[in-house]
Formats: C-alpha cells, structure tokens, sequence
C-alpha cells in the first residue's frame, strides 16, 4: 500500500473531521500530523486495503482522545494559552441581551414561541404540547421565526462566523441598526 496515495485520498476528510472535534485550527494541524506518522508507521500492517479508510479514522479517533487526554493534564489554563480572548467568549450573552427587541419586532404568536423557547428554556415538545400544535409543525415555525430574527439581527450587526458556523465576533451597522 503506497503512503502517498493513500494520504492524498483521505487527509481532506480526515481534516474536516478532526475540524469537526477541534476548535482551534494549530490543534488540527498537530493532530494531522501525528495521524501522518502514526499512519507511515503502522500503514505495513494493515491487511486488507479495503479497511483503510475506516483504519484512517479510527486513528484519527484515537488521536483526537489523546490530544484531549493530553490538555486534561496540563495544569490550570492560564488565559494566554486559551484559544480565544475572554471579550469573545461574551459574544453570546452580549447579543442575547438585544435578541429580546428583534423577538418583539415579530408578529405577537411568533415572538410570544421564540421568547418562550428561546429565552425562557420551554422545550419545543413542552410549548407544541401546552399550545395544542402537532410537534412538527411547531419545529417548523420555529426555524422560520429563527430565519426571521435572523435577517433583523444582519440588518444591524455584521457577523463573523468559523469554519463550523460559531459566532467569532459581531460587529454594529450604526447606520441602520434600530433594533438594540
């Protein structure tokens, strides 16, 4: 079986999926280079090369386990070793505290279902069950109110995302912010 080829068939995917369990993007280098090795190191022991694929990956498991048992024995994280700085990890509760007048901005039933659900905790199956609405449907209105909000809150803020669709940093349209 020939290392090269075998790593150009698969480090993509085995990229997205150490992206996919690692937040930060040197942490996924690092382990994709152990995976490398591990892989140039053992590839002549594998048998059967239809099980290289799951092989990869379960490497790459292994790998991801290590690196997270590895940070667990490090002593207490000081904040020049966090990934993010403490203003970004405030991100959330910042915006949370203007979701409330673009909930309002909404028809009364849309925003009476997204102040329940969203800011008070009420769980979609509780609030579809106490409102008498079939599960599905409720889920649905859901993700169009969320749409909604959605497009209010990008008229007034500029939003900064990840390779994994997390807010990284938001930025005010002072011109045509009204809502917050």
């Amino acid at each position: 079986m020939n290392l090269e080829k075998v790593w150009q068939q698969y480090s993509d995917s085995l990229k997205a999926f150490l992206h996919a369990n690692l937040s930060d993007a040197a942490d996924v280098d690092d382990v994709l280079q152990e995976i490398l090795l591990k892989t140039y190191q053992h590839i002549s022991q594998l048998k059967d090369a239809t099980k290289v694929k799951p092989w990869l990956f379960q490497i790459a498991h292994n790998s991801i386990i290590d690196f997270y048992r590895q940070q667990g024995k490090s002593k207490e994280l000081q904040p020049d070793q966090l990934w993010y700085s403490q203003d970004e990890s405030n991100i959330h509760q910042q915006l949370s505290q203007c979701m409330s007048p673009f909930i309002h901005a909404l028809p009364d039933e849309e925003a009476q279902m997204l102040m329940n659900i969203e800011l008070e905790g009420v769980s979609q199956k509780d609030y579809a069950k106490q409102h008498g609405m079939n599960y599905s449907t409720l889920k649905s209105r859901v993700q169009k109110a969320r749409l909604e909000v959605l497009n209010l809150f990008q008229s007034c803020c500029q939003f900064t995302l990840d390779s994994q669709g997390r807010l990284v940093e938001y930025q005010r349209k002072e011109a045509t912010c009204k809502g917050c």
